[in-house]
């Protein structure tokens, strides 16, 4: 379990509204469960996943389905890899969404070029960055 997977849901419950959009879920939906009474949450995986009451998209990121990003507020990922990470920005700039990261340790790919803005973000016990487009 992640374990500032509280104060990232709180975050995101206390900036965001309506729809946000969580890549690459995986074995980790501990954020999207905290989330998912209070806003409207999808996540995604190229592996099928089965979480109790959270939607799931199955998406590549590298080949994605823009209607599942259409309208979100924000897009997040926790511990991404950097190869995923400049997939992720693109889409959020094309959707016109945030983008937060809470990285694996200090994984953070370039991302300057492509964003207007980049945060880091020390919020209770969670560290993570959010990019603006």
């Amino acid at each position: 379990m992640i374990l500032d997977c509280e104060d990232i849901a709180d975050y995101i419950l206390k900036n965001y509204m309506n729809k946000v959009v969580e890549v690459g879920v995986g074995s980790m939906p501990h954020v999207a469960l905290a989330l998912k009474d209070r806003l409207d949450v999808v996540v995604t995986d190229i592996n099928e996943q089965k979480n109790e009451g959270i939607r799931f998209c199955r998406d590549d990121i590298f080949d994605p389905d823009m209607g599942i990003f259409k309208n979100a507020t924000l897009i997040y990922s926790i511990r991404p890899p950097i190869d995923i990470q400049e997939a992720m920005a693109k889409i959020a700039k094309e959707v016109g969404s945030d983008l937060l990261i809470r990285p694996f340790g200090n994984e953070k790919a370039d991302l300057d070029r492509i964003c207007k803005s980049c945060s880091l973000m020390n919020y209770k016990k969670a560290r993570f960055y959010v990019y603006r487009f």
